[in-house]
């Protein structure tokens, strides 16, 4: 039987993640959702009309839902679902603004989809987005490994992309890191970072790397303020489509994600942005990775911060 992903939330997001699903050609079948009427019909139809060009066989559903419950037949027994449903942030919004909204939005996704595909691995990409990921399990009861939330892999792309530009390098030859939370307590990880094999404390000075990592860490809101409506999401659409496909294809890569701490670092019971191994069951392994003594103090103040939050959710 082949693979089978929902992707809830047809807006730029959830469309362009859903076209870099189809376009792998890795899955049977990519399911599109919304509750605008239509909308994602209409998205699927003209997504498959690109098959003959883009050359893939992946068939895109699309289907109206309702917050009852209604049209969520067409997702059952997906293998994967990825959340991206809730209100973007406008200018001068931070992550925690859209909290109580999207919860009410996220919980109630999260039980429809569930009671379809109760073997799922789910994927959250919903602001805010560490606290968004700890509603989704808990909203689902899945264990905690089959939950897991995208915003590492945005981050550290948007710093390797800052960083090939500061020197002028190929994108590829650049690799970096980011940990913590998807937000002010977001972790790049310099010692963690290099080009070519090199220290990047070899190439930049100090202080022109702690404003790559401070534009890293508004790289959200300066994209926002720049659309004045909507946010980014050609960036973020192709990290959750890579760790869907890592999941399809239980590759056991290892990437930055939203995952369940819980001992490694030190830090306990906790949504976190850390290094994980990803397969068929979601986070297969927390890979703990070398850190400076900053860094781990800065990572441990993320769990805490987070952690805080994520015992408000509870509640929403």
């Amino acid at each position: 039987m082949g693979k089978k992903v929902t992707v809830v939330g047809a807006g730029f997001y959830g469309s362009t993640t859903a076209q870099r699903l189809a376009e792998y050609d890795v899955f049977d079948e990519v399911v599109l959702t919304d509750i605008v009427e239509g909308k994602p019909e209409g998205l699927a139809l003209d997504m498959n009309q690109s098959r003959s060009i883009e050359g893939f066989e992946t068939t895109v559903v699309g289907t109206t839902t309702d917050n009852e419950g209604n049209g969520y037949e067409p997702t059952a027994n997906s293998d994967i679902v990825i959340i991206t449903a809730g209100l973007p942030r406008k200018p001068g919004m931070s992550r925690m603004d859209l909290l109580e909204v999207n919860a009410k939005i996220v919980r109630g996704v999260t039980e429809n989809l569930v009671a379809k595909s109760p073997n799922a691995v789910i994927i959250v990409v919903s602001n805010p987005l560490d606290e968004m990921t700890a509603l989704a399990q808990l909203a689902s009861d899945f264990p905690k490994n089959r939950v897991l939330g995208q915003a590492g892999m945005l981050d550290t792309a948007r710093f390797t992309n800052f960083v090939a530009e500061e020197l002028d390098v190929p994108v590829g030859s650049v690799k970096t890191l980011t940990l913590g939370s998807h937000g002010d307590t977001m972790v790049p990880v310099p010692s963690q970072s290099a080009v070519d094999g090199k220290p990047l404390a070899d190439l930049l000075p100090a202080e022109r790397i702690e404003e790559l990592v401070t534009r890293t860490r508004k790289g959200g809101a300066e994209i926002v303020a720049l659309l004045k409506t909507g946010s980014a999401y050609y960036a973020p659409s192709a990290a959750a489509a890579r760790m869907a496909k890592a999941v399809a294809e239980d590759s056991g890569a290892v990437m930055p994600v939203c995952a369940w701490v819980d001992g490694q670092y030190g830090i306990d019971g906790v949504y976190l942005g850390v290094n994980a191994r990803v397969g068929a069951e979601g986070v297969t392994e927390v890979v703990e990775t070398p850190l400076t003594d900053t860094e781990l103090a800065n990572l441990k103040e993320a769990a805490e911060a987070v952690r805080a939050k994520q015992a408000d959710v509870a509640g929403l």
